[in-house]
């Protein structure tokens, strides 16, 4: 089936409503998680919405709690999240990271105590929508084997890097340190599909591209092999050191589960110190150079980095969202 944007707005909202979420919370939730499942990332949109519904009736999120400024030095500040709704609180940090960076040319929020954020491009969208250079992570609970270990000590982490064009057409890249999201190996299941090169372990110890082989093991694959292990480390640590939160390991000593989570956004104003043009013309040049490129694979374009998010949200808006059938059934028993 595929529903409005306007239809998934209301829906979500009316449910995080009847769990207690204040109106204007429930209906930027409701926006943000519809607009994840517009750009196609269902994981981490609609396909979500009962899990995120689960973790308010199990306590992990307070509905009616607000982040809040708790320190601050010059274009950084440190918040709490006070265990909010997890996109709420990333949205209203990365919303000050841009007002900071009017100011100082740069800003950024590390923000403790939150929870999931969903999709992080997101974020990364809405500091390019407002001229910004955005970078942002968050760390996750330990759901990723370190390079060389079988047991999940580490988090996959996501990072996420906004160029801003003048066009709209932002160059965004949005990467767990996993070679998939877990998201993303849950849609591929859903789908009965393979991913499209491994993305973790089977109970062999092989590499697979079966995502039910690797949601047996939870040995996914960091990106990059040992490097993606080491850039789950550092970034785990620079988000904990910075917003005064947990790291990966103190999150996997509180439950099964993932709350309380310590995030970063950046803005950083591209115009402050450039000559007139020079931001716009540096970035044409490279997606030009880089999308000429000769396709490895006859009638397949060389993309850059939210290309796809771009064409799907058209396609979406037009057509409609698609939503799973046992999705929708979940969502509207809530």
């Amino acid at each position: 089936m595929r529903i409005t944007f306007d239809e998934l707005v209301k829906v979500f909202a009316e449910k995080l409503e009847k769990r207690g979420v204040p109106r204007e919370d429930a209906l930027l939730a409701g926006q943000i998680l519809a607009q994840n499942s517009l750009d196609g990332i269902y994981s981490h949109g609609v396909n979500r919405f009962p899990r995120l519904v689960s973790y308010i009736d199990k306590g992990y999120i307070d509905p009616k709690a607000k982040a809040e400024k708790v320190a601050s030095f010059g274009a950084y500040e440190q918040w709490d999240g006070h265990l909010a709704l997890g996109m709420v609180s990333a949205k209203i940090a990365m919303d000050r990271a841009i007002e900071i960076a009017k100011q100082y040319g740069i800003g950024l929020v590390a923000i403790r105590n939150t929870n999931h954020w969903m999709r992080g491009g997101y974020y990364g969208w809405q500091a390019a929508d407002q001229g910004m250079i955005g970078i942002c992570w968050t760390n996750t609970q330990p759901n990723m084997p370190a390079w060389g270990a079988k047991d999940r000590r580490i988090g996959n982490n996501p990072f996420v890097m906004a160029v801003p064009r003048k066009n709209g057409e932002h160059i965004v890249l949005d990467s767990a340190m996993s070679q998939f999201s877990y998201g993303k190996i849950e849609m591929t299941k859903f789908e009965g599909k393979q991913l499209p090169v491994p993305g973790g372990f089977d109970e062999e110890g092989n590499m697979t591209t079966d995502p039910g082989a690797i949601e047996k093991t939870w040995r996914v694959l960091p990106v990059g092999y040992w490097k993606g292990s080491g850039m789950s480390i550092l970034l785990d640590l620079v988000a904990a050191i910075l917003a005064g939160g947990n790291t990966v390991t103190d999150i996997g000593k509180m439950t099964s589960d993932e709350y309380g989570l310590s995030q970063v956004l950046i803005a950083i104003d591209p115009e402050r110190f450039n000559a007139p043009g020079f931001t716009e013309g540096a970035i044409n040049r490279v997606i030009e150079d880089v999308t000429s490129s000769v396709p490895a694979t006859e009638g397949k374009a060389v993309r850059y980095p939210g290309q796809n998010s771009l064409a799907t949200r058209r396609k979406n808006l037009e057509e409609g969202i698609p939503v799973l059938d046992n999705i929708w059934e979940q969502i509207s028993a809530l």
